[in-house]
């Protein structure tokens, strides 16, 4: 596989994977074959066949529309936990790296008390104290989060107040914000998308971890981890049931994290490869014979 290429065949199939499973989820309503809630007690657990792709659960829903509507659920919470790591971890690593100081002594000692704790364990005892709820999860979830997104934007500020541009644009009296927001920050967008698609991958596990221990989303609202936890206890008599999810959950996640590392690969500068002085020799002759050169 060559270095620098985005489109490699792992990150095709990815994207391929990414874009089936948000088809299918942002347009359950339209392609789903029955409602979300709809049940049949005479089909109970019931295997495949033509009217139930993946055959139904413990109270005849049907397994493919739960599936979908419950993938919503899950890519909606893992978006959001996202969105809350950016709204607090963002802000707070610009002003840490840029000013640093008091504020910054004080704001990545709070972030080494969270990083002390498993992210899970911290955010069991977050939604205990709050409530068992999506929004819970989410926020707990979020808050978790905040500490590596905040780190890295630190870093990646501090490195880059020290280059020669950001001297130049203090002679020119440029404000605080201007050089921060217009300046710095765009320089270090591309590898905080980086560290945010490998977010998005790791929330998918840590939200389907939560709602599978009855920590995330609460009955009749599913997601792929309450499924799961659904599914496991009927696993003898229909393993299909906790497959379904579980398949789900791993190519969501794994999908992510090659679409992640081939977008790392692309946005890197150091991981481009050169074309080789040979074929640039080549060219070079080539271009030459055709301005009528000897």
């Amino acid at each position: 596989m060559k270095t620098g290429t985005f489109l490699t065949v792992p990150v095709i199939i990815s994207m391929a994977i990414l874009a089936v499973i948000l088809f299918c989820c942002l347009c359950a309503p339209l392609i789903s074959p029955y409602e979300f809630q709809e049940q049949d007690l005479s089909m109970t657990l019931s295997g495949p066949s033509g009217a139930h792709l993946l055959g139904t659960d413990q109270v005849g829903r049907d397994v493919m529309t739960r599936l979908f509507y419950g993938g919503r659920t899950t890519i909606a919470g893992t978006l959001c936990i996202v969105l809350v790591s950016i709204a607090i971890g963002l802000p707070t690593g610009l002003l840490c790296g840029y000013y640093g100081k008091l504020f910054d002594t004080l704001f990545m000692r709070l972030c080494d008390i969270v990083l002390a704790f498993p992210p899970l364990v911290l955010a069991f005892i977050l939604v205990s104290g709050f409530g068992r709820s999506m929004s819970n999860a989410v926020i707990a979830l979020g808050i978790v989060y905040v500490p590596m997104l905040a780190r890295l934007v630190r870093s990646l500020v501090m490195v880059e107040k020290n280059k020669m541009y950001v001297s130049a644009l203090d002679s020119m009296c440029y404000p605080a914000w201007r050089k921060i927001f217009v300046h710095i920050l765009p320089n270090c967008v591309p590898s905080i998308v980086v560290q945010l698609t490998l977010d998005i991958a790791y929330a998918v596990l840590d939200l389907a971890g939560m709602s599978f221990l009855g920590f995330g989303v609460q009955p009749p609202t599913a997601d792929w981890g309450n499924m799961l936890n659904e599914g496991r206890i009927y696993f003898a008599q229909m393993p299909l049931l906790a497959m379904a999810p579980g398949i789900c959950i791993i190519l969501l996640s794994v999908s992510v994290n090659i679409f992640s590392d081939g977008l790392y690969r692309y946005l890197e500068p150091r991981q481009r490869k050169l074309p080789s002085f040979k074929k640039f020799d080549r060219l070079s002759r080539r271009r030459f014979m055709k301005a009528g050169g000897y």
